[in-house]
Order: C-alpha cells, then structure tokens, then sequence
C-alpha cells in the first residue's frame, strides 16, 4: 500500500515537472540549456569582474573557488524562492483534479530548481577546472553535504515565503527585497573565519551559510578554516518546511478554482 502510495505521488510530480519544464522553455530553442546558461554566464561574468579589481587570492584563497561556491549556492536556494512564488497561480487549473494537490506544484518546481542548479554547478566547476581556477574537491561528501542543505534551507525558506504570499499579498512586494538582503547573511562572497571571532557565533545563527561553508570545506578542504554546524542547520530547514506545509494547508481552501 506505502509503495504504491509513493509510485502515485512520484508520477504526479514527475508529470509537472515535465509540464513545468515545457511551460518554462518551451519544445524548441534554448530551453532547459538556458537553465543551466544563466548562472553559467553570470558566474563567469562576477569572476572575470573580481579579477579585474581584486588580487588573485582574498585572505589566501583564490576568486575562482569563492565566487563559484558562493554564487553557485546563492543562485540555487534564491531560484528555489522565486520560482516558488507564482507556483499555484501559475497551476490552479491543475487542481481541479483531485490527485493534484497544491504541496505536488512545489514540489515539482523545486526539484526542477535543485536539478537545474546542480546541472549548472558541475559545468561551472568543469568550465572552471578548465580555466585553471580551481581544482578537484578534497571532500566530495561534504561537498554533497553542503549542497543538499543548502537545497534544504532553500526549499523550507521556499515553502514559508511561498505560504505567507498566499496569505499576505505585501509579501509578494517583500519577498525579492528579502532575497537581496539574503546574500549578506548567506555569506556567499566571504568566508566565515573573515568575520571578527567575537561575532563569528551570533552570525552563525542563520542557517544559510551552514551549507555554503560544507561546500567551500569539501572545495578547498582542511587547509582553509571553515565553520558549519549541519545539524543545526538541517533542523532549521525542517522547521521552515514544517512552517511552509501548515501555511500551505490552511491557503488551500482559500483558493477560487474557476
């Protein structure tokens, strides 16, 4: 009964995340390359920007593995957050089948989120590799690691935002300004052991930069200072998602289905 429970709600997010993908990109074209193109160029586009006014090396550690585990990291769970927003109104039709419920829309755009962002991460490093910017990670465990929780956080944060939008239509105006004063606190382009010591812990407080430094950790390895606590993180993120999916339910029997 559980697998075939499963199978079902597997095929559900399997069929809109094949109609997200056509919807977004359509048949012809760019399409899904685009998703992985964008933050190909932009990534690129900050490292050969910071080469031109900063030295090789910030506090020993070179531009090109900061900025691509920084950026990389920050696209991911920003993309996962505002794709999330329009989610249902984008789908409403789709819920007059009784099958698809509304946590099946996020659910589908996340994942394709995530999988985009991966996609782009392994062709940045590779691009990277190739340019002689960084080398091989010295840890890929925590390195998987820090990506899945930054994708975990990303997705609680996704789900929160999302359910508050539903309830509270100033939060649609809110949400890109948060996401902008996000990429201070996530530390996307600053090392943790950078910040004065006294402080260090108080801005270990947001979960963000958690999976961020696991990232730069499995990168650069034990050589460079890194701070990260996962399970404080992890634990975050669930209760973002836990919020998210209470926010969600109670928005469900608002909604008009014309």
């Amino acid at each position: 009964m559980s697998l075939s429970f499963a199978s079902r709600h597997f095929r559900i997010i399997g069929a809109l995340l094949m109609r997200e993908m056509t919807t977004r990109f359509g048949r012809e074209g760019l399409g899904f390359v685009w998703m992985i193109g964008e933050p190909l160029i932009f990534c690129l586009g900050v490292l050969f920007m910071w080469t031109l006014i900063k030295p090789e090396y910030e506090h020993g550690i070179r531009l090109g593995p900061l900025v691509m585990t920084g950026y990389m990291s920050l696209v991911l769970f920003r993309h996962m957050i505002s794709f999330s927003m329009g989610a249902v109104e984008a789908n409403v039709g789709l819920l007059h089948h009784r099958q698809i419920g509304i946590l099946h829309l996020y659910l589908a755009r996340n994942f394709m989120e995530f999988a985009g962002a991966t996609v782009a991460l392994v062709i940045v490093y590779v691009v990277l590799i190739a340019l002689g910017q960084v080398g091989l990670p010295k840890d890929w465990l925590l390195l998987y690691g820090g990506w899945l929780l930054t994708g975990w956080v990303g997705f609680g944060l996704a789900l929160t935002l999302a359910g508050l939008a539903m309830r509270y239509e100033l939060m649609e105006r809110l949400v890109p300004v948060l996401t902008y004063a996000m990429i201070p606190l996530s530390g996307a382009f600053f090392m943790v052991a950078w910040i004065p010591e006294r402080y260090r812990e108080t801005f270990l407080l947001v979960p963000l930069p958690h999976g961020i430094e696991m990232v730069r950790a499995g990168v650069l390895g034990e050589f460079v200072h890194t701070y990260y606590h996962p399970l404080y993180a992890a634990a975050w993120g669930g209760v973002l998602v836990g919020a998210g999916l209470i926010l969600l339910a109670d928005v469900k029997n608002r909604i008009v289905i014309e």
